[in-house]
């Protein structure tokens, strides 16, 4: 199995298939990013919200692996949000962790509601202009907020990620992001299951001799996104890797991008405001 690339726009290489532990319990999660790492995967996507970075760290730590072979990915919380807290609170993640530096920190929610993300951006600016992270980006930010970080901010974010699958598929945020060179980075990459029934992606599916999501997720590698998909069965996390045999036609990408119908599943930026603070 191969693993496809994306050079961000500051010119680091983010692996474009991720391992993500949303909703893996901490004490599981250690066994389950070994298992990813074993199979091949070089991307493991934490947060601090998930309260599972122990184990993601742990298990870099146990692989043995270079580091500098790994990509790994943290996030601030909104309890956190604010100049002097963002500074803190990357210096406590890496405690977790247990790794010196993370390859990419992103500001997980807007939460404007508090209106302290653009102090948190500049903290993140800060961290990586002295060289303590690899990539600064942003999670769930819609256009209004990435407005505001070009006017008021100094380093474009590196990626966006977002929820993204093919029946919620933002489409005028992605356009965006591509115009302003920020990668997009989708979550929930298969509608967290709910979108694998249909009809047109169990007939290509069928026709491509693969699973419906295997379809998914190489229907994200054609478009650009990077995708993170969780999963703690291991087979599942074996198929979700498994993409490099095949690919998508032009029509068959079209009929799935067709399928979008606005079905978000998770919460609203604009709105959204719990402190993840467990």
């Amino acid at each position: 199995m191969t693993m496809d690339v994306i050079t961000l726009n500051n010119g680091v290489r983010i692996p474009q298939v991720g391992f993500g532990v949303f909703q893996v319990p901490p004490g599981d999660t250690q066994q389950a990013v070994e298992h990813a790492l074993e199979i091949g995967y070089r991307h493991i996507d934490t947060a601090a919200a998930y309260n599972n970075e122990a184990g993601v760290g742990a298990a870099v730590r146990a692989s043995g692996l270079p580091r500098e072979e790994l990509f790994v990915t943290t996030k601030l919380r909104n309890g956190e949000h604010g100049y002097e807290s963002a500074l803190r609170a990357y210096d406590e993640t890496l405690q977790r962790l247990g790794l010196e530096y993370a390859d990419l920190y992103l500001v997980h929610w807007p939460n404007p509601a508090a209106d302290l993300y653009v102090d948190s951006w500049r903290a993140l600016e800060r961290i990586y202009i002295d060289g303590g992270v690899r990539a600064i980006g942003v999670s769930n930010f819609l256009t209004e907020h990435l407005d505001r970080l070009a006017k008021e901010g100094e380093v474009v974010p590196a990626i966006n990620q977002i929820e993204l699958h093919p029946t919620y598929q933002q489409r005028e945020l992605t356009a965006l992001c591509r115009q302003r060179s920020i990668a997009v980075e989708a979550y929930s990459p298969l509608g967290q299951g709910g979108d694998l029934d249909d009809p047109v992606l169990v007939s290509i599916a069928e026709a491509l001799h693969v699973t419906p999501a295997q379809v998914v997720l190489r229907w994200h590698l054609q478009l650009g996104h990077v995708v993170i998909p969780k999963s703690v069965n291991p087979d599942r996390i074996r198929a979700n890797f498994d993409l490099s045999g095949f690919a998508l036609t032009d029509d068959q990408v079209a009929s799935i991008t067709a399928l979008d119908s606005g079905n978000r599943l998770g919460s609203d930026p604009r709105t959204f405001a719990i402190s993840q603070i467990r």
